[in-house]
């Protein structure tokens, strides 16, 4: 396994436990969860939030470990825009889906985990960059 592979798998399985841990934790608290779209309930169990947290942390981490070596600023635009849609998601997505007030700041602590660990995952994949040695020509 790569050093950048590692590091996106570390942050993304990170956020997934986390950001589990803290659903059941609102689950707990009495959060249920639901929400109506178009007419029918629609409940956000812990496998969606799991989805939630690895699919765009991932995508958005291989993109970066991606364009990263090839092009340093990415890394500083990664962590700007990372955090920046952890927290837009929240107003845009969470907040006017309608949930009740613990399921609310349950989702919005689920994405507020996103920012800190996209900062660690960015930075470790440019310290992973730098720590890899160029591969001068190809293999004969």
């Amino acid at each position: 396994m790569t050093r950048a592979a590692g590091v996106v798998a570390a942050v993304v399985g990170t956020a997934v436990a986390v950001n589990v841990v803290v659903h059941l934790l609102g689950r707990a608290a009495g959060g249920t969860f639901a929400f109506v779209r178009e007419g029918v309930v629609v409940e956000v169990d812990t496998a969606t939030v799991a989805g939630f947290t690895a699919v765009p942390l991932l995508v958005g981490l291989v993109l970066v470990a991606v364009l990263g070596p090839r092009r340093p600023r990415s890394y500083g635009l990664a962590l700007v825009v990372a955090p920046l849609l952890a927290l837009v998601t929240i107003a845009s997505m969470t907040i006017p889906a309608g949930f009740d007030a613990v399921s609310t700041l349950t989702l919005a602590a689920c994405h507020l985990t996103l920012v800190p660990l996209s900062v660690v995952g960015v930075l470790g994949l440019r310290r992973a960059a730098a720590r890899t040695p160029a591969v001068a020509g190809s293999a004969a």
